[in-house]
């Protein structure tokens, strides 16, 4: 036997591979639940994420422009032409202002809009239109000048709160975006409770 023949690099067997192929296969099934769970998670972070920006924009430009605005979630995909119609689980959010006027001599104008990120299959619960009054506070009004809802102010809560809840199948991790009567943004888990030792609880 030559010495050239002996040096020679060994290769894998077919038996080595199989070991291989087997254990990383087991791996990938041990992982690929926690992968999933991490993914739904994922898409509810950013959906409560999009939310809670519009909302506080919603409520600086009510004090920017000291004057009511009020904050609403649409399934229109143009919500800039001003006339959309609020919905409690819709995909995008708007800001208008509220006409000051009820005799029709003023009408609403558009502020800005947003899409609620990754929303395959979240579930975006609470209300269909909050308002926010010219020092930032919710208030109620039956007349936004948006279709499809009305702006009532929060009555139960310490504080009292509007709320929406951000969930997903397959996500263990819900979210909940608060918005206290005096005007707070809060967010935090549902699922948890909030304590010295836990502040992500609700």
């Amino acid at each position: 036997m030559s010495m050239r023949g002996a040096n020679r690099a060994r290769g894998f067997t077919l038996i080595e591979m199989v070991v291989a192929l087997t254990i990383f296969s087991i791996l990938v099934a041990l992982v690929a639940p926690t992968f999933r769970t991490w993914i739904c998670n994922a898409k509810v972070r950013s959906v409560a994420d999009a939310l809670q920006n519009g909302v506080r924009l919603s409520q600086a430009e009510s004090l920017r422009r000291s004057r009511q605005v009020v904050f609403a979630l649409t399934n229109s995909t143009t919500p800039q032409t001003g006339t959309f119609t609020a919905v409690s689980n819709g995909v995008y959010w708007a800001i208008m202002t509220v006409p000051a006027m009820t005799d029709g001599s003023e009408i609403a104008a558009f502020v800005a809009s947003g899409i609620l990120g990754s929303t395959a299959n979240v579930q975006v619960n609470g209300p269909a239109e909050i308002c926010f009054n010219s020092v930032g506070r919710l208030v109620a009004n039956s007349t936004t000048g948006v279709t499809g809802g009305s702006c009532s102010a929060p009555t139960t809560g310490s504080p009292p709160m509007s709320t929406y809840v951000i969930t997903l199948v397959g996500a263990d991790h819900p979210l909940q975006v608060g918005v206290a009567l005096g005007g707070q943004v809060h967010m935090c888990d549902p699922s948890q409770t909030l304590s010295a030792t836990n502040p992500y609880g609700c």
